[in-house]
């Protein structure tokens, strides 16, 4: 209708100027110069008037597009006005722009909601240019590498020189995994690359993955099977030998008194009898040995109820002077002071006498040694434990292998402690990590739940 409207406007407006040189001409011809100088004047004002509603309509719809161009939803033309074409041209410019605003707020709220998603989402997210520039990165991404806010791949070198090496190689299609060292720990990350093209450019999306969870679940059960084996074949072994101990010493001794044997002189009956005898106290040794891993095969599911932090942690402390080192002094912090976890007490009580014990083992004979026990919540809202110590540290090497059953660097000792302390977490859901270097050593729990 309008297009109709502004086209009758021009045809009649072309169609008055046309007369009017027609008119004119005649006039002219007609030697009737005055008319024909009036005919003249009108004829320009004519073409002055199609001139200007042409320009008139062309500057509306260039204001239109320049203001939709910018996003400027504000722009209003008058809908009143006298010529009808150019009212309704008005209105129907109004109504667009009201439509093209509307498509774009929800075009914005479906920006926002994705936005929210890739924000609140578990994996790290980020896009990158072939120039390295990272057009985009969620939280979580900036929270596993550990740097914020990611601009560019070179910042990853100030993370880890490995890590920014193998960023800068990333290519389509790439999936690869990389251990990332750092004051928070070990974390085992896996890269995923896929190419996409936004407004014509060429893109690489990656998405972070933290799997230290997975493999340490795959670990742990692999360890749980083999100790499993062991604990059954070891048993099978050593049962019959205590057994057949005590029936031979049955024989050769009742009452506690020795029985004689025709075949033996007493000397010989003598030495074997000790000899059975360290061979049930060897195999009672042996049994309570692999006793102490069927206890790590056997853990109960965890009696869980709400704990406050200090009561747990001052129990700690209570219990903990059997393994005081001299001149060792404690601290707890727990931050807010009503913190509360969701735990079987009985378990986490023993991790975290564990952890003291162990810390304390490596302050022996050091002189300002501390020990401390921090509890709050983490960046990720998630509620931990920290039991750190100023102690000589763990190298990377034997931190690397501190969880795994059977290993232990003490001359005494089973090595189940630090493997029934991540089963007992790994009950709760949560996870237990060792950060350390000469002079700090950190065990933090963090629960999930």
């Amino acid at each position: 209708m309008v297009s109709r409207n502004i086209y009758l406007q021009l045809v009649l407006r072309i169609l008055m100027i046309v007369g009017t040189v027609v008119v004119s001409t005649y006039f002219f011809f007609d030697k009737n110069y005055m008319a024909c100088g009036i005919g003249a004047l009108v004829l320009t004002a004519q073409t002055t008037a199609l001139i200007y509603f042409v320009n008139q309509t062309n500057r509306k719809i260039a204001y239109f597009f320049d203001a939709i161009k910018n996003e400027d939803f504000t722009l209003r033309f008058p809908e009143k006005l006298s010529v009808r074409s150019l009212e309704e041209l008005n209105h129907s410019l109004n109504m667009l722009n009201g439509m093209i605003q509307d498509i774009h707020l929800k075009k914005q709220a479906q920006e926002h909601y994705y936005q929210e998603i890739l924000r609140q989402a578990a994996i790290g997210i980020f896009t990158l240019n072939d120039k390295g520039h990272i057009l985009y990165a969620n939280p979580t991404v900036q929270d596993l590498l550990n740097y914020r806010p990611l601009n560019h791949v070179k910042q990853l070198n100030q993370v880890s020189e490995g890590l920014y090496e193998m960023f800068r190689g990333l290519t389509p299609f790439d999936n690869t995994t990389f251990t990332l060292q750092n004051e928070r720990g070990s974390r085992s990350l896996s890269l995923k690359c896929s190419p996409i093209t936004i407004e014509g450019k060429q893109l690489l999306l990656v998405l972070v993955h933290d799997i230290h969870k997975e493999l340490e679940d795959k670990e742990t059960d692999s360890w749980v099977k083999l100790i499993r084996v062991l604990t059954h074949e070891i048993m099978n072994t050593i049962t019959p030998i205590t057994s057949i101990s005590e029936s031979i010493l049955n024989y050769f001794s009742k009452n506690g008194t020795k029985v004689a044997s025709l075949n033996l002189n007493k000397q010989e009956i003598a030495n074997t009898v000790k000899g059975l005898e360290v061979i049930k106290n060897q195999g009672k040794d042996l049994m309570s040995f692999v006793q102490s891993y069927r206890t790590f095969l056997s853990v109960p599911d965890p009696e869980r109820s709400l704990v406050k932090a200090t009561a747990i942690l001052d129990k700690i402390t209570l219990l903990a002077p059997n393994f005081k080192a001299d001149d060792l002094a404690i601290e707890i912090v727990v931050d807010p002071q009503d913190l509360t976890l969701f735990i079987d007490e009985k378990q986490m009580t023993q991790v975290l006498l564990n952890l003291a014990k162990n810390a304390m083992e490596s302050l022996s004979g050091q002189k300002d040694a501390r020990l401390l026990f921090k509890a709050g919540i983490n960046g990720e809202g998630k509620k931990y434990i920290v039991v750190e110590d100023n102690g000589p540290g763990i190298s990377p090497e034997l931190q690397e292998q501190i969880f795994v059953p059977f290993f232990t660097t003490k001359n005494t000792g089973t090595g189940i402690g630090l493997s029934l302390s991540k089963q007992i977490m790994r009950l709760h859901k949560g996870t237990i990590r060792v950060a350390s270097e000469v002079g700090r050593t950190r065990f933090t729990l963090v629960f999930d739940a």
